[in-house]
């Protein structure tokens, strides 16, 4: 078949259940970005993004005759993701003394940077949303967790809700949470009031309630 393949993702996962070799492939080639996004983010390192993703696309491929539906396909795959990067940055941490890693090649590769032939940021633009993912990256996993899909993503809280198996209210109070620490920690970053964050938002925006 040339072309896109005009299946549905549940009739995807439903060929590769059934033994259609390259289906899965096609599935996972349909939502890679934004499920490498959601990784990169989640841990702010891509080696253990990559480490995650592979996992949870394992987990993912040998699960699929398990699925029954009970939420989109896309929803499945990011829940399995998250808790893959959650797990690993869990596992991390209890084995290690040091805090968790900041900035770690999660400049290299951003799904949702401006276009290639925009004029180059100000260095101080640049340094402005080194600042913002590093304090992301000092949030508790869970917290991180739920902005990334919220805030960076877009997800509903609803969405992130069924992703993270977890009640509505869980993820209100774990994105309150989040953006109130983030509002401490970049309180200094209000005055500029043109510089752009890790997610396109603005530094003075970065407040309680708002957005990321």
């Amino acid at each position: 078949m040339t072309g896109q393949d005009p299946r549905t993702d549940e009739e995807l996962l439903a060929a590769h259940a059934t033994g259609e070799p390259d289906a899965f492939g096609v599935l996972f080639r349909r939502h890679r970005d934004r499920l490498w996004a959601v990784a990169l983010r989640t841990t702010n390192d891509r080696e253990d993004a990559a480490d995650a993703l592979q996992e949870a696309m394992l987990s993912a491929h040998r699960a699929a005759a398990r699925f029954r539906g009970e939420a989109a396909v896309t929803t499945w795959l990011h829940r399995i993701v998250v808790n893959a990067c959650v797990d690993r940055l869990r596992r991390r941490q209890a084995h290690l003394t040091v805090p968790l890693p900041g900035q770690a090649g999660a400049d290299d590769d951003d799904r949702h940077a401006p276009a290639r032939n925009e004029p180059a940021a100000p260095s101080t633009d640049h340094d402005t949303a080194m600042v913002v993912r590093s304090a992301l990256a000092e949030l508790p996993y869970d917290q991180r967790a739920a902005l990334v899909l919220v805030d960076l993503q877009g997800y509903s809280v609803a969405e992130v809700a069924q992703m993270m198996g977890v009640a509505e209210g869980t993820i209100k109070s774990r994105c309150s949470r989040g953006r109130a620490r983030l509002a401490v920690m970049l309180g200094h970053l209000r005055n500029l009031g043109d510089s752009p964050d890790v997610g396109g938002t603005r530094a003075q925006d970065v407040t309680p309630g708002g957005g990321l």
